[in-house]
């Protein structure tokens, strides 16, 4: 059988490569610390880590205003509208295709970079894991200013901090699982090669055209 030289295109631009390697620094970050707050073990020390949690906490906040900025002003916030066009062939990839080395059932275009089933990810990470994370941490940080607020006769300060330490296990679920996914191109490292450079190797041979 012929060699089939793949094609490369360029896919993720310098500040899409710059916003999610510096987005995923900050979120390790924050679950190191914020772990260390929650008491799982010791290592900047409690007031430490506090401090270091809240300036990488503030940091990401202002790193996402630039980059919700940016997805606006180029138009790349269209990435990310969900579809459940191929969901199903996703799923079936996913659950047992890909240990029988199906042919993928998405090819990643320049228009379309993400599959339905990331697209749904990153929908479920804004529209529920990232509430409970800001609404809770923030709440938690202001937790002084609760009378001015006036929420201090019915909000407990024990549920603020259970539902922060559960979003932060939804973050950590989160990540496992896309760090996972980026093992599962044509090579190990194809994915994460293609977030440093921005070019992506698109193997025709077995895969199926997105429409």
């Amino acid at each position: 059988m012929a060699e089939h030289n793949p094609q490369r295109i360029y896919v993720f631009k310098r500040y899409e490569r710059f916003w999610h390697w510096s987005q995923a620094a900050l979120i390790i970050f924050m679950l190191i610390t914020g772990f260390e707050i929650h008491g799982a073990y010791e290592n900047f020390g409690f007031q430490r880590a506090v401090e270091l949690h809240t300036l990488a906490a503030w940091s990401l906040l202002v790193l996402w205003a630039f980059t919700i900025f940016w997805q606006f002003t180029t138009g790349e916030w269209k990435q990310y509208l969900p579809t459940l066009k191929k969901v199903d062939a996703m799923v079936r990839y996913y659950a047992w295709g890909i240990f029988r080395n199906a042919p993928h059932p998405y090819r990643k275009t320049v228009q379309k970079k993400h599959n339905p089933l990331q697209r749904l990810a990153y929908l479920a990470l804004l529209a529920v894991v990232s509430p409970v994370i800001w609404i809770s941490g923030l709440l938690y940080l202001f937790f002084a200013y609760w009378k001015d607020m006036g929420v201090d006769g019915w909000l407990s300060l024990e549920w603020v901090a259970t539902a922060h330490t559960a979003g932060a296990f939804m973050m950590l679920i989160f990540f496992i699982v896309h760090v996972y996914l980026t093992t599962t191109g044509h090579t190990v490292f194809a994915h994460i090669k293609s977030m440093i450079t921005g070019w992506e190797e698109l193997h025709e041979e077995g895969e199926e055209r997105a429409r």
